[in-house]
């Protein structure tokens, strides 16, 4: 679904990543791993049209894109959660979730039913300020909205920062059940080890911006891993 080649990417003159090459295929999640500061948001915002990628080749879908903006990216089908969530405060649960709605043609701007079944608290606090929310509801709230847009890949940028361990353990239960349904490739940046160590499929680790191992989790050992991205 998604297949990256030789990415660079600047802000202004300090180039923050190095020839990435990575892919991410349906029915998997790809965990990009590492500590701060080594380039993990800055490959999801290349990735997701957020910010401009400075070279390299960019595949999605069978097709190699040029230069393109977040908006076609979403509209093409990369749903991305930022770090931080970036909801509406002011917006209600439902108001935020009908914001996707401007990536679909209007024949399909409606809440399906999979969301509130993903995550049942969106149901009863549908008319709540998304800014009087919990931060675990909120990030519930984020993932829900970019899965409105029925992405075929999904950018998740640390997940469980911040957030409650049930919550996490549920937000954890729904990526595995969208990994198996099989028609989603899922990127998860994430520091939590375990968390992200347990999803994974493919593992892409980054050193101060360039990648120094990519491989499917079943070639790799925990604790080289471990080692990897540890300070």
């Amino acid at each position: 679904m998604l297949d990256v080649k030789n990415l660079n990417l600047h802000y202004g003159n300090s180039q923050i990543l190095y020839d990435i090459l990575m892919h991410a295929k349906l029915g998997e999640v790809t965990c990009v791993m590492g500590t701060n500061g080594v380039g993990k948001t800055s490959l999801l915002r290349a990735i997701s049209g957020t910010h401009p990628r400075s070279g390299g080749e960019l595949a999605f879908d069978g097709q190699t894109l040029g230069p393109v903006g977040a908006h076609r990216m979403a509209q093409l089908g990369v749903g991305y959660v930022p770090q931080g969530r970036d909801i509406f405060p002011l917006l209600t649960v439902r108001e935020n979730l009908q914001t996707g709605f401007s990536c679909l043609p209007r024949s399909e701007h409606f809440i399906p039913d999979e969301i509130y079944e993903l995550f049942p608290v969106l149901k009863e606090m549908a008319h709540r300020r998304g800014g009087d929310l919990s931060g675990g509801q909120q990030q519930q709230l984020a993932i829900a909205r970019a899965l409105i847009i029925k992405p075929k890949l999904l950018l998740l940028d640390e997940p469980t920062e911040g957030i409650q361990p049930n919550i996490i353990q549920h937000i954890g239960k729904v990526i595995g059940l969208l990994r198996d349904r099989g028609d989603i490739a899922i990127v998860l940046v994430e520091q939590y080890f375990d968390f992200a160590f347990s999803l994974a499929d493919q593992i892409v680790v980054l050193r101060r911006g360039k990648v120094i191992k990519n491989a499917p989790k079943s070639e790799i050992s925990r604790e080289d891993i471990l080692g990897l991205v540890s300070v």
